[in-house]
């Protein structure tokens, strides 16, 4: 699976793009638990009080998982692709 990561959330982890190897059984809450492994710096921008942050989007192969799906427990493909957006402002 795959995390496409946007705007500040890119420059913290330096790169846009991040590749994982889970278990066919992994949940959204596995993926996230494995990206901060790799970039910690990333938790403080994306959780607040150990949730998602209001103002973060977090989509899987397009969809909110928690508005389609089971949240933190939606089941990932091996092939997801998993994206983190934070707020975007501008005019």
């Amino acid at each position: 699976m795959e995390w496409k990561l946007f705007a500040n959330l890119a420059e913290t982890a330096g790169r846009k793009d991040i590749a994982l190897d889970l278990d066919g059984d992994a949940t959204v809450e596995d993926a996230l638990e494995a990206l901060f492994e790799r970039h910690p710096d990333l938790k403080s921008d994306v959780y607040e009080d150990g949730e998602l942050a209001e103002h973060v989007r977090l989509l899987v192969d397009g969809a909110d998982p928690f508005e389609t799906a089971d949240g933190y427990g939606t089941t990932l493909d091996a092939d997801a692709e998993l994206a983190l957006f934070p707020p975007v402002s501008g005019g």
